[in-house]
């Protein structure tokens, strides 16, 4: 694909394992790892991360300290660094971790939700870009995620565009959740450092704010999100949260690229978390992992098809589906395994469900990193019902351990749950599309009648599921052929010039 391996700076607000709300951090921690590894001739590439250094993250060591002009002064930005170790196929490699350190902007009890969170972000951007020279290490492209990096694209159009170290830097903006954006009042020009001009439909303003989501959208050289499908439905007033005509202009630089899982990290034939190893050559073994789950949550162990939900507690999640129908759901013959927080609302819905069904309702409120992996490998059955998921990691996981993923057909989902057909033997799980809860009812039924009435066919969609390859390596060559397209389209700009 390429004569060389790639230079790639990868920009992330959060990156596991050290700094987690959602899965874009799951995305910073695993797919820089596969970029690494991955590459023409199997060369891999260099390619380091960069993200804040916020209070709760510890060990990270002191590379330098610099001036970053901010706001008609210097403000002190101190790098630090860290590392994560990335495996493919036997091969071991250390990916950089950089740190952007300010104890004023992020030396603080939480990560996002401030009252100057332009400032911020703003400074953050600023920084990355001020540290490259003095690392001496020229990316060729910098990959940005989300609105906490919009601004770098912008500023190295602006500030930096004269700037012989940077104008060969190509940017990549991936969209994780459009309905985050990162708007702020006209104030927000002083953090970017930018006049009133920016102030205008065509280049920063947005219904009277001024978006940093909107500046990673017009100014980098091609944008993505993380499904084909959620690509096409932002384009749409139904999910284009207010930017669906700003991505119809970029339609041409739009792509959807479907997430992946570290498959080192997320497999049943080794993961020390869960009760019994199991493979696709194992299956058997799988049920003490349902079991052992059963007796974990409080609930009676026995063949009873478990459904398993681990989620943020909120109404993108499809919640209100289940709440509009879970008198039905428990009616049948089964158990449901819930692992989540959130909204305060749909946190007393499921212990109040689980108060009126004891011996069918299992719920743990908050995070539980190895309960979440013995669900996945534990359940028979995974439920999504969202009104959108850009791309969605947990139907993902839940095939890897042959989990039955049952989804409503939105985003990421629809591109990688497909029905069962016990017909043809194909599909790996059971999806609507209707925003329903009879369809939602229906859906889960034809699950438990196949689990039920036919053993074998059941069997076979679990290996269907667990023979799935939906590993960071082969998005990997998919984000290296994005990347080519941006080098493309910065050289034409440059040379245009």
């Amino acid at each position: 694909m390429f004569d060389r391996p790639l230079k790639i700076l990868f920009v992330s607000s959060e990156v596991v394992p050290f700094a987690k709300t959602g899965g874009l951090a799951d995305v910073a921690g695993s797919l820089p790892k596969a970029l690494s590894l991955v590459g023409g001739d199997n060369m891999g590439n260099d390619v380091r991360v960069v993200m804040p250094r916020y209070q709760q993250i510890e060990g990270a060591s002191y590379k330098m300290d610099f001036p970053v002009p901010f706001k008609n002064r210097n403000e002190t930005a101190i790098i630090r660094e860290s590392s994560i170790e990335a495996h493919y196929q036997g091969e071991r490699r250390q990916v950089p971790v950089y740190m952007v350190d300010n104890y004023h902007y992020f030396f603080r009890e939480r990560m996002y939700m401030f009252e100057d969170e332009a400032d911020r972000f703003a400074f953050f951007c600023r920084a990355v870009l001020e540290m490259l020279p003095r690392l001496e290490w020229q990316p060729d492209i910098i990959h940005c995620n989300d609105w906490q990096s919009g601004p770098i694209p912008l500023f190295l159009k602006t500030h930096y565009a004269s700037n012989q170290f940077y104008n060969r830097i190509a940017t990549v903006f991936t969209i994780h959740n459009l309905q985050y954006q990162g708007n702020y009042s006209r104030d927000a020009l002083a953090a970017l450092g930018l006049g009133d001009e920016y102030a205008h439909p065509d280049r920063l303003e947005f219904y009277g704010s001024i978006s940093f989501m909107k500046a990673g959208i017009v100014y980098s050289d091609v944008v993505n999100t993380v499904s084909r499908t959620y690509a096409e439905e932002i384009k749409r007033p139904e999910l284009g949260e207010r930017m669906e005509g700003l991505l119809r202009k970029r339609a041409g630089d739009l792509y959807g690229i479907v997430n992946g899982i570290n498959y080192h990290e997320f497999n049943p034939r080794t993961d020390p978390r869960i009760y019994r190893n199991f493979d696709q050559h194992s299956i058997v073994n799988k049920r003490e992992n349902k079991f052992g789950l059963q007796k974990e949550i409080g609930l009676p162990a026995g063949e009873v098809p478990v459904i398993g939900l681990i989620s943020r507690l909120v109404d993108q999640k499809g919640l209100d589906l289940i709440a509009e129908t879970i008198d039905e759901l428990m009616a049948q013959e089964i158990q449901f395994v819930v692992l989540g927080s959130g909204e305060r609302y749909y946190e007393q819905l499921f212990e109040s469900i689980r108060a009126r069904y004891p011996d069918k309702m299992g719920v743990y409120i908050g995070f539980n990193a190895i309960l979440a992996q013995r669900i996945y490998a534990g359940a028979d059955m995974f439920l999504m019902p969202s009104r959108f998921e850009p791309c969605g990691l947990g139907q993902l996981i839940s095939l890897r351990y042959g989990t039955i993923p049952i989804v409503r057909f939105t985003g990421g989902l629809a591109d990688t749950v497909h029905d069962y057909n016990p017909a043809t033997g194909s599909g790996n799980g059971f999806g609507f599309s209707e925003y329903k809860g009879q369809a939602l009812l229906d859906t889960v039924s034809r699950a438990l009648q196949l689990y039920r009435e036919q053993p074998e066919q059941w069997l076979r969609l679990v290996k269907n599921a667990m023979e799935l390859d939906f590993s960071w390596a082969r998005s990997g060559v998919e984000y290296l052929q994005l990347y080519q397209e941006a080098m493309n389209k910065r050289l034409a700009l440059r040379q245009i010039a």
